[in-house]
Protein backbone atom coordinates (compact mmCIF):
# COMPACT_ATOMS: atom_id res chain seq x y z
CA UNK A 1 0.00 0.00 0.00
CA UNK A 2 1.15 3.54 -0.69
CA UNK A 3 0.53 6.83 1.12
CA UNK A 4 1.65 10.26 -0.05
CA UNK A 5 3.91 12.27 2.26
CA UNK A 6 5.15 15.66 0.98
CA UNK A 7 4.32 14.49 -2.54
CA UNK A 8 6.53 11.42 -2.15
CA UNK A 9 5.11 7.89 -2.10
CA UNK A 10 5.55 6.02 1.19
CA UNK A 11 5.22 2.26 0.83
CA UNK A 12 3.91 0.28 3.80
CA UNK A 13 2.53 -3.13 4.70
CA UNK A 14 -0.13 -3.77 7.36
CA UNK A 15 -0.85 -7.39 8.29
CA UNK A 16 -2.16 -9.41 11.24
CA UNK A 17 -4.35 -8.50 14.19
CA UNK A 18 -3.68 -7.53 17.79
CA UNK A 19 -1.39 -5.01 19.49
CA UNK A 20 0.47 -3.04 16.77
CA UNK A 21 4.16 -3.55 16.14
CA UNK A 22 5.95 -1.04 13.89
CA UNK A 23 9.06 -2.36 12.12
CA UNK A 24 11.67 0.16 10.93
CA UNK A 25 14.51 -1.08 8.71
CA UNK A 26 18.07 0.19 8.57
CA UNK A 27 20.24 2.03 6.05
CA UNK A 28 20.23 0.42 2.57
CA UNK A 29 17.41 -1.91 3.62
CA UNK A 30 13.65 -2.03 3.06
CA UNK A 31 10.59 -3.93 4.30
CA UNK A 32 11.97 -7.18 2.85
CA UNK A 33 14.49 -7.44 5.72
CA UNK A 34 11.64 -8.30 8.11
CA UNK A 35 10.23 -11.15 6.02
CA UNK A 36 11.18 -14.01 8.34
CA UNK A 37 10.67 -12.18 11.64
CA UNK A 38 7.18 -11.06 10.56
CA UNK A 39 6.09 -14.69 10.19
CA UNK A 40 6.39 -15.13 13.97
CA UNK A 41 4.98 -11.74 14.94
CA UNK A 42 1.80 -11.78 12.84
CA UNK A 43 0.56 -14.86 14.70
CA UNK A 44 -0.31 -12.67 17.69
CA UNK A 45 0.09 -9.05 16.58
CA UNK A 46 -0.77 -6.47 13.95
CA UNK A 47 2.50 -5.75 12.16
CA UNK A 48 3.13 -2.51 10.26
CA UNK A 49 6.34 -2.19 8.25
CA UNK A 50 7.33 0.50 5.79
CA UNK A 51 10.11 1.70 3.54
CA UNK A 52 11.76 4.76 5.07
CA UNK A 53 12.44 7.88 2.99
CA UNK A 54 14.71 7.20 0.02
CA UNK A 55 14.61 3.43 0.49
CA UNK A 56 12.70 0.61 -1.19
CA UNK A 57 9.53 1.92 -2.82
CA UNK A 58 9.43 5.15 -0.80
CA UNK A 59 10.56 8.35 -2.49
CA UNK A 60 12.95 11.12 -1.44
CA UNK A 61 11.93 14.57 -0.21
CA UNK A 62 15.38 16.20 -0.36
CA UNK A 63 19.13 15.64 -0.13
CA UNK A 64 19.06 15.39 3.63
CA UNK A 65 16.60 13.11 5.40
CA UNK A 66 16.90 13.89 9.09
CA UNK A 67 15.70 11.22 11.47
CA UNK A 68 12.80 13.56 12.28
CA UNK A 69 11.86 13.64 8.57
CA UNK A 70 11.82 9.86 8.45
CA UNK A 71 9.87 9.75 11.70
CA UNK A 72 7.29 12.16 10.30
CA UNK A 73 6.72 9.87 7.32
CA UNK A 74 6.23 6.93 9.71
CA UNK A 75 3.84 8.97 11.84
CA UNK A 76 1.82 9.95 8.77
CA UNK A 77 1.27 6.25 8.04
CA UNK A 78 0.30 5.52 11.65
CA UNK A 79 -2.12 8.46 11.65
CA UNK A 80 -3.63 7.23 8.37
CA UNK A 81 -4.11 3.79 9.94
CA UNK A 82 -5.51 5.36 13.14
CA UNK A 83 -2.86 3.62 15.27
CA UNK A 84 -2.38 5.59 18.49
CA UNK A 85 -0.25 3.21 20.60
CA UNK A 86 2.37 0.81 19.35
CA UNK A 87 5.57 -1.17 19.89
CA UNK A 88 8.59 0.11 17.97
CA UNK A 89 11.31 -2.17 16.63
CA UNK A 90 14.14 -0.57 14.67
CA UNK A 91 17.25 -2.03 13.06
CA UNK A 92 20.29 0.28 12.92
CA UNK A 93 19.06 3.54 11.31
CA UNK A 94 15.49 2.38 12.02
CA UNK A 95 16.42 2.51 15.70
CA UNK A 96 17.42 6.17 15.35
CA UNK A 97 14.02 6.87 13.77
CA UNK A 98 12.27 4.96 16.58
CA UNK A 99 14.09 7.08 19.18
CA UNK A 100 12.95 10.27 17.45
CA UNK A 101 9.33 9.06 17.59
CA UNK A 102 9.72 8.06 21.25
CA UNK A 103 11.14 11.48 22.09
CA UNK A 104 8.09 13.27 20.69
CA UNK A 105 5.37 10.78 21.58
CA UNK A 106 6.62 8.85 24.63
CA UNK A 107 3.13 7.90 25.83
CA UNK A 108 2.32 6.25 22.49
CA UNK A 109 5.25 3.83 22.79
CA UNK A 110 4.54 0.68 24.82
CA UNK A 111 7.78 -1.12 23.98
CA UNK A 112 10.97 -0.02 22.25
CA UNK A 113 13.44 -2.47 20.73
CA UNK A 114 16.71 -1.32 19.13
CA UNK A 115 18.54 -3.94 17.04
CA UNK A 116 22.21 -3.29 16.17
CA UNK A 117 21.49 0.35 16.89
CA UNK A 118 22.54 2.96 19.41
CA UNK A 119 21.32 6.00 21.30
CA UNK A 120 24.70 7.70 20.73
CA UNK A 121 25.17 10.48 18.18
CA UNK A 122 27.90 10.14 15.55
CA UNK A 123 31.33 11.10 16.81
CA UNK A 124 33.67 13.14 14.61
CA UNK A 125 35.36 10.06 13.16
CA UNK A 126 32.03 8.51 12.17
CA UNK A 127 30.86 11.76 10.55
CA UNK A 128 34.05 11.90 8.50
CA UNK A 129 33.50 8.31 7.33
CA UNK A 130 29.98 9.22 6.19
CA UNK A 131 31.21 12.37 4.42
CA UNK A 132 33.88 10.41 2.54
CA UNK A 133 31.36 7.76 1.54
CA UNK A 134 28.95 10.40 0.22
CA UNK A 135 31.71 11.76 -2.03
CA UNK A 136 32.90 8.36 -3.23
CA UNK A 137 29.45 7.00 -3.90
CA UNK A 138 28.75 9.70 -6.50
CA UNK A 139 31.38 8.24 -8.85
CA UNK A 140 31.40 4.56 -7.89
CA UNK A 141 28.08 3.72 -6.29
CA UNK A 142 28.04 -0.06 -6.67
CA UNK A 143 31.57 -0.62 -5.37
CA UNK A 144 31.08 1.61 -2.32
CA UNK A 145 27.76 0.00 -1.39
CA UNK A 146 29.17 -3.52 -1.82
CA UNK A 147 32.24 -2.81 0.29
CA UNK A 148 30.41 -1.08 3.14
CA UNK A 149 27.55 -3.59 3.15
CA UNK A 150 29.71 -6.72 3.22
CA UNK A 151 31.77 -5.29 6.08
CA UNK A 152 28.65 -5.22 8.27
CA UNK A 153 28.83 -9.02 8.55
CA UNK A 154 31.33 -10.92 10.66
CA UNK A 155 33.98 -12.74 8.62
CA UNK A 156 32.41 -16.11 9.49
CA UNK A 157 28.93 -14.93 8.49
CA UNK A 158 30.12 -13.90 5.04
CA UNK A 159 30.74 -17.59 4.37
CA UNK A 160 27.93 -19.28 6.31
CA UNK A 161 25.25 -16.82 5.14
CA UNK A 162 26.60 -16.10 1.65
CA UNK A 163 23.26 -16.61 -0.13
CA UNK A 164 21.32 -14.39 2.28
CA UNK A 165 24.08 -11.78 2.13
CA UNK A 166 23.78 -11.70 -1.68
CA UNK A 167 19.99 -11.29 -1.46
CA UNK A 168 20.33 -8.42 1.05
CA UNK A 169 23.02 -6.77 -1.09
CA UNK A 170 20.72 -7.02 -4.12
CA UNK A 171 18.10 -5.05 -2.14
CA UNK A 172 20.71 -2.55 -0.92
CA UNK A 173 21.79 -1.76 -4.48
CA UNK A 174 18.19 -0.81 -5.32
CA UNK A 175 18.54 2.21 -3.01
CA UNK A 176 18.79 5.35 -5.18
CA UNK A 177 21.87 7.58 -4.94
CA UNK A 178 19.78 10.41 -3.52
CA UNK A 179 18.37 8.11 -0.85
CA UNK A 180 21.89 7.00 0.10
CA UNK A 181 23.23 10.53 0.43
CA UNK A 182 20.17 11.95 2.18
CA UNK A 183 20.17 9.21 4.84
CA UNK A 184 23.90 9.60 5.53
CA UNK A 185 23.48 13.37 5.88
CA UNK A 186 20.56 12.84 8.25
CA UNK A 187 22.41 10.33 10.43
CA UNK A 188 25.34 12.73 10.75
CA UNK A 189 23.25 15.42 12.45
CA UNK A 190 21.24 13.29 14.87
CA UNK A 191 21.61 14.01 18.58
CA UNK A 192 22.41 11.83 21.59
CA UNK A 193 19.32 10.09 23.00
CA UNK A 194 20.77 8.32 26.05
CA UNK A 195 18.96 10.40 28.69
CA UNK A 196 15.74 10.15 26.69
CA UNK A 197 16.01 6.37 26.54
CA UNK A 198 16.71 6.07 30.25
CA UNK A 199 13.73 8.28 31.11
CA UNK A 200 11.30 6.64 28.68
CA UNK A 201 8.49 4.94 30.61
CA UNK A 202 8.26 1.88 28.38
CA UNK A 203 9.69 -1.60 28.21
CA UNK A 204 13.09 -1.21 26.51
CA UNK A 205 15.67 -3.53 25.01
CA UNK A 206 18.84 -3.12 22.95
CA UNK A 207 20.13 -6.12 21.00
CA UNK A 208 23.80 -5.82 20.03
CA UNK A 209 26.24 -7.94 18.05
CA UNK A 210 29.51 -8.85 19.71
CA UNK A 211 31.39 -8.42 16.40
CA UNK A 212 29.39 -5.43 15.17
CA UNK A 213 31.85 -3.05 13.43
CA UNK A 214 29.45 -0.10 13.61
CA UNK A 215 27.86 -0.24 17.09
CA UNK A 216 30.09 -0.38 20.18
CA UNK A 217 28.52 -3.34 21.98
CA UNK A 218 30.84 -3.20 25.01
CA UNK A 219 30.06 0.46 25.60
CA UNK A 220 26.30 -0.12 25.42
CA UNK A 221 26.51 -3.10 27.79
CA UNK A 222 28.46 -0.96 30.26
CA UNK A 223 26.25 2.15 29.97
CA UNK A 224 22.96 0.28 30.29
CA UNK A 225 24.05 -1.73 33.32
CA UNK A 226 22.03 -0.68 36.37
CA UNK A 227 19.27 0.92 34.24
CA UNK A 228 15.89 -0.51 33.24
CA UNK A 229 17.19 -0.93 29.67
CA UNK A 230 17.62 -4.63 28.94
CA UNK A 231 20.66 -5.41 26.80
CA UNK A 232 21.13 -8.71 24.96
CA UNK A 233 24.26 -9.64 23.06
CA UNK A 234 24.35 -11.90 20.01
CA UNK A 235 27.62 -13.48 18.77
CA UNK A 236 28.04 -11.99 15.30
CA UNK A 237 27.97 -8.68 13.41
CA UNK A 238 25.63 -5.83 12.50
CA UNK A 239 23.10 -7.91 10.57
CA UNK A 240 21.55 -9.95 13.37
CA UNK A 241 18.36 -10.60 11.39
CA UNK A 242 20.52 -12.68 9.03
CA UNK A 243 23.52 -13.77 11.12
CA UNK A 244 21.60 -14.74 14.28
CA UNK A 245 18.07 -15.02 12.93
CA UNK A 246 16.62 -17.66 15.26
CA UNK A 247 18.10 -16.12 18.42
CA UNK A 248 16.88 -12.66 17.40
CA UNK A 249 13.36 -13.91 16.67
CA UNK A 250 13.25 -15.65 20.05
CA UNK A 251 14.33 -12.49 21.91
CA UNK A 252 11.87 -10.25 20.06
CA UNK A 253 8.95 -12.63 20.49
CA UNK A 254 9.48 -12.87 24.24
CA UNK A 255 10.06 -9.13 24.54
CA UNK A 256 6.73 -8.41 22.86
CA UNK A 257 4.91 -10.96 25.02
Amino acid sequence: MVLKYKNAPVFYEDVGEGEPIVLLHGFLENVSMWHDIKKDLIQTNRVISLDLLGHGQTGCIGYIHKMSDMANAVLSVLEHLDVKEYNLIGHSMGGYVALDIAERYPKAVNRLCLINSTYKADDEERRMVRQRANKMVQSNYEAVVKMSFINLFSSESRKTHANELDKALFQALKTPLQGYIAAQEGMMVRTDKYELLKALDAKKIIIVGKKDPVVDADRILKETKGTDIVCKQLPDGHMSHIENKSELSYIIKHFIE
